[in-house]
């Protein structure tokens, strides 16, 4: 599957704060979209008979810009035969934050507009839950993307997976079970495992032991940003 990071909403970047190369690069732009088109469909056919390609989008849940994505979706969604939906940006300190663009840059924009550590994993939880909740449209991505992303700088914060707490827990196991109700997968994202201040897959070995024992299906992730990242951490984890 090749998912490109669908365009933001061009309001939404307006209200956007903290470093602008969080959000610049974050994306395609719209005028991208005919050539990532005609690119992948391309690639498509020139390798049909050794790959069966799946083209499509890694969509922003962008909080309160539901009205956006569901235009998108509607519109670029038929062309497309797979995609992830996942959470970047929370608002924080003078406008959205990015969740992982830098450790300093998350602390300063989310973690200290939250309050701290815990309560910034929390808003991050609470916008997945919404995410799963949200209505999309017909297009909507079935499978969602890297639930713990908020734990990319966590050994900043001298944290790991195994220290979440009890309401931390909670939050993670309504996400599941909301997973589960609607009929969802799950993203197994091993780019996690090669983040310096994070190394561990997103989500970690707790929260999947408690996703298998729903039967919630993974779909294997790499994340990749390049060509060295395709397959990274698939033989040892999958």
């Amino acid at each position: 599957s090749i998912v490109e990071h669908a365009p933001l909403s061009s309001e939404f970047m307006k209200n956007t704060a903290g470093n602008q190369e969080a959000v610049t690069t974050a994306s395609m732009s719209m005028s991208d979209l005919p050539y990532y088109f005609k690119k992948m469909n391309q690639m498509k056919k020139k390798y049909a008979s050794d790959l069966l390609i799946h083209i499509g989008f890694e969509v922003d849940y962008l909080i309160g810009y539901e009205d956006f994505t569901r235009d998108f979706l509607n519109e670029y969604g038929p062309q497309t035969d797979d995609g992830v939906l996942s959470l970047h940006f929370l608002e924080g300190q003078d406008g959205f934050r990015s969740i992982d663009f830098t450790a300093e840059d998350y602390n300063e924009g989310i973690v200290q507009f939250y309050g701290g550590f815990e309560q910034a994993q929390l808003a991050y939880l609470a916008g997945v839950k919404q995410s799963i909740e949200a209505d999309l449209g017909a297009f909507k991505p079935r499978r969602i993307g890297h639930i713990s992303l908020c734990q990319k700088f966590q050994q900043f914060f001298g944290a790991n997976g195994r220290d979440f707490s009890a309401e931390v827990i909670a939050e993670f196991e309504a996400i599941l079970a909301l997973v589960k109700k609607r009929g969802y997968e799950l993203d197994f994202n091993t780019a996690g495992l090669f983040k310096p201040l994070c190394k561990e897959t997103y989500p970690p070995k707790e929260i999947v032991t408690l996703a298998r024992a729903l039967e919630i299906p993974f779909v294997y992730g790499s994340d990749s940003h390049g060509v060295a990242d395709i397959g990274r951490g698939y033989n040892a984890y999958c």
